[in-house]
């Protein structure tokens, strides 16, 4: 799983894992089709949703087609399913050598940038990408207390995005865990630990190589337990330029200061589609030139 000789004697072709979490088929799809077109060979993909669904609503040549992995698990918002088979994505993810950055999207995911800047972000990054954060608050800690996690002490409880990159050292630490998973699974009802095992996990565990940020965009300004659903008619040069630069936001990488600070967005609707293919390429820059 985790190879320890650096000259054994293969080329290894380091690979990004994009692992979808999806309720059904990707209805995206079409765009994350321009995103991908011409770096086979630097990807993979994976995706998990519902038992029900029908693998055949991708066309064969679609690099969607195929990839749903083997899982009867029925998924539940706010519940410890979700933590399930993002473990399920990895693991099967981990299968393959050459896969050595994980990104969890969803089916409501697009990119903001293309191809070739995404993987050189990711495979150059020194860090892990999981939101951390200790938040007081009745949705924050108020969640510990809740149901009370033996072996993690309310100090070291921690909140972030569900949305998270890292790399295969982590992947791997994360599907073998056997000591904190197992403290959350007490919890069958709505306990939100999608928002709170990777982030405690990796406070606990592995802060020091995080960089404490998700590189998925989402507004909350709502206020509500779902976020700003961007619909076909918001779907603007302006908004997609914003994003990309993350409205003028700033954040480091490897060290160094960066307006880059987000690489995907949610939460876009299938209706949104058709502004997305006819704003996105040309914003984005999609082109078939390999990293």
């Amino acid at each position: 799983m985790s190879p320890r000789i650096p000259e054994y004697p293969f080329h290894l072709v380091p690979k990004i894992a994009f692992m979808f979490l999806a309720r059904g088929p990707a209805p995206l799809a079409p765009l994350w089709e321009k995103f991908f077109e011409g770096h086979q060979g630097f990807y993979s993909i994976y995706v998990h949703s519902e038992p029900s669904h029908n693998q055949s609503s991708y066309a064969g040549s679609s690099v969607f087609h195929g990839r749903r992995i083997p899982s009867d698990l029925k998924v539940k918002w706010g519940t410890v399913s979700l933590i399930e088979a993002e473990r399920l994505l990895l693991a099967n993810a981990l299968l393959d050598i050459s896969n050595q950055r994980f990104v969890l999207l969803s089916e409501a995911c697009i990119p903001l940038h293309n191809f070739s800047t995404v993987y050189s972000y990711l495979i150059n990054s020194k860090e892990t990408f999981v939101e951390v954060y200790d938040d007081p608050s009745a949705v924050g800690r108020g969640r510990y207390y809740f149901v009370q996690y033996p072996g993690i002490s309310v100090e070291q409880w921690r909140k972030g995005s569900q949305w998270f990159e890292i790399d295969r050292d982590l992947a791997i630490e994360v599907v073998s865990d056997r000591k904190y998973f197992p403290v959350y699974r007490r919890c069958r009802g709505e306990c939100f630990a999608d928002e709170h095992y990777l982030p405690t996990f990796v406070n606990i565990k592995f802060g020091a190589k995080n960089a404490n940020r998700t590189l998925t965009w989402v507004d909350w300004a709502k206020n509500g337990p779902h976020p700003t659903e961007y619909m076909s008619s918001n779907v603007t040069v302006e908004l997609l330029n914003g994003l990309r630069a993350g409205y003028d936001r700033r954040c480091e990488y490897n060290g160094r200061s960066t307006h880059v600070c987000f690489l995907f967005a949610r939460k876009f609707p299938p209706s949104a589609l058709d502004s997305l293919l006819r704003i996105a390429p040309k914003i984005m820059h999609f082109n078939n030139v390999a990293p």
